[in-house]
């Protein structure tokens, strides 16, 4: 991106928001004036694009996976190392950066590699990135030295970290040494390996790959697990946009999400620790229920009518105790017994819908094996729910004409449950509150022109449940046509908006 659109993009984006400082959590952002839900906040182009940490072989342009095939291993022409083919090969993100260094360097990438079992990925690919951003850091010395350079590395927690004598051998000596870059001192190196890893976004390409990108002001918001922004990230030139879900004051502080909201808080907590090196303390992880949604609690197995909370959520070690009984566990037990049925439903997760009705039966076994033990709106649950109710209706053998009245209420039933945890940690113009309120509309119309049809109902309640149907698709158009066109969300709320028109036709012709 040329400094001037990024000067420019930054005076636009000025009026919404302005940056503040405190010793507690260093710069973060808040609303320069009030906001309302929806509105525009930042719109930012990547400082620098490139493959994911323990990244397999890739194209080093498209990021798709490398080779195309055991048959097809092409490499680019002048520098020896993976691209899918002539045009990948001469895209700037690869041909302007690394490929350059590599030549004169003579590096060549290791074919042979690629076909040996490693589980960190392709050590050789690590380099890529951390070198891209080192490499713009000359180039762009401006927004480097404006926006980038004092962004979070951790360094001194980071190097008692396993990961940082892999990162000194597969990065900092690659770089210094094979490829001759000395003019990059150790520490420059392991401090753009932290830049990355602390601050960078996943990305998801239009070939449907991921990568990672860095968004220099958008990752200056701090986190919260129940945030008030929403980012989209277009898949064809990788543009952010960051806007807000909810109305904002002026001075309100802005908040990001580090981590997947469905997640129970033992899980997430950990795992900001982990990545990001802070241990958060907002609401709803301060909160044993989740603010009520009950995303952590298990039932209990020793009484009737129990729930299971942990005495102090934001210990790990914290005893947990039945509201209705004396039973009591060790937050270790929990633990143990939560990453179990994570595990199982991480293995179904991966089923896609294009498995057809498999990718539903493996869901709702493991929804029915799991559910005695959990709340019925705790975070796994919720996780399975929110993929069947994206897949109920559109994978075979389960598209919407054919779906029986039975399956069309249980679709309901789940959407209603989503949106009643949706609506207290993703409140507001939230994507996944907008794609589960499309869902929702649909079985409506279907069951009330089945009951309609039946002769159950009359025209006048035929009318009011369209209305309802109507009124929640209104409001998830409205939300997902605040996505870039150019992802499936964006495509989704075009065509929402569209049937909505139709609809309201048909309602004002009853």
């Amino acid at each position: 991106m040329s400094q001037k659109s990024s000067k420019a993009s930054a005076e636009k984006n000025a009026a919404t928001y302005k940056i503040l400082q405190n010793a507690k959590v260093g710069r973060y952002m808040v609303a320069n004036r009030e906001l309302e839900a929806g509105e525009e906040i930042v719109t930012e182009m990547p400082f620098i694009v490139g493959p994911k940490a323990f990244s397999y072989s890739l194209c080093l342009s498209c990021y798709a996976s490398w080779p195309p095939s055991l048959y097809d291993k092409p490499l680019c022409s002048k520098c020896g190392w993976p691209v899918c083919s002539e045009n990948c090969e001469n895209q700037p993100q690869h041909k302007d950066y690394e490929c350059q260094v590599f030549v004169q360097a003579k590096e060549k990438f290791n074919v042979q590699a690629v076909f040996e079992e490693n589980e960190n990925g392709m050590p050789q690919l690590e380099c890529i990135t951390p070198l891209r951003l080192l490499l713009e850091s000359e180039r762009n010395s401006e927004r480097w030295n404006n926006e980038v350079k004092d962004m979070e590395a951790h360094n001194k927690i980071r190097s008692e970290k396993m990961q940082w004598q892999l990162n000194h051998v597969n990065i900092v000596l690659y770089i210094r040494n094979q490829l001759k870059l000395n003019r990059f001192s150790e520490e420059q190196i392991h401090t753009a390996c932290g830049i990355l890893e602390i601050n960078a976004f996943e990305i998801r390409t239009a070939n449907g790959c991921t990568a990672r990108a860095l968004y220099p002001i958008v990752a200056l918001m701090n986190h919260s697990c129940v945030s008030n922004t929403c980012h989209s990230i277009s898949p064809t030139d990788y543009r952010i946009r960051l806007r807000t879900t909810l109305k904002i004051p002026a001075g309100g502080e802005l908040y990001g999400r580090y981590t997947h909201s469905l997640l129970p808080t033992m899980l997430r907590r950990e795992q900001l620790l982990e990545t990001k090196y802070f241990a958060c303390a907002c609401p709803r992880c301060s909160d044993p229920t989740e603010l009520g949604t009950h995303m952590s609690t298990l039932k209990c197995n020793k009484c009737d009518n129990g729930i299971i909370l942990s005495l102090d959520s934001l210990d790990p070690e914290s005893s947990w105790k039945c509201t209705y009984c004396n039973f009591m566990t060790t937050g270790a037990a929990v633990r143990k017994v939560l990453l179990i049925i994570q595990e199982s439903v991480n293995a179904v997760e991966i089923i896609s819908g294009a498995e057809g009705a498999d990718a539903i039966q493996a869901r709702e076994t493991v929804i029915k094996k799991y559910r005695s033990a959990l709340h019925p709106r705790h975070a796994f649950l919720t996780t399975l729910r929110y993929s069947l109710s994206q897949m109920y209706g559109r994978v075979d053998e389960y598209l919407l004409d054919d779906l029986p009245d039975i399956v069309l209420e249980h679709k309901i039933d789940m959407c209603r449950l989503l949106l009643q945890v949706f609506d207290v940690i993703e409140p507001g113009y939230s994507r996944i509150r907008g794609m589960t309120l499309y869902e929702l509309h649909a079985p409506l119309l279907f069951t009330a022109k089945t009951l309609w049809n039946a002769g159950v109902i009359d025209e006048a309640i035929l009318k009011s449940k369209m209305i309802d149907a109507s009124t929640i698709l209104k409001e998830a158009a409205l939300i997902l046509c605040l996505e870039p066109p150019d992802t499936s969300e964006g495509k989704i709320g075009i065509a929402a908006k569209e049937s909505l028109a139709e609809l309201e036709e048909s309602i004002n012709n009853l």
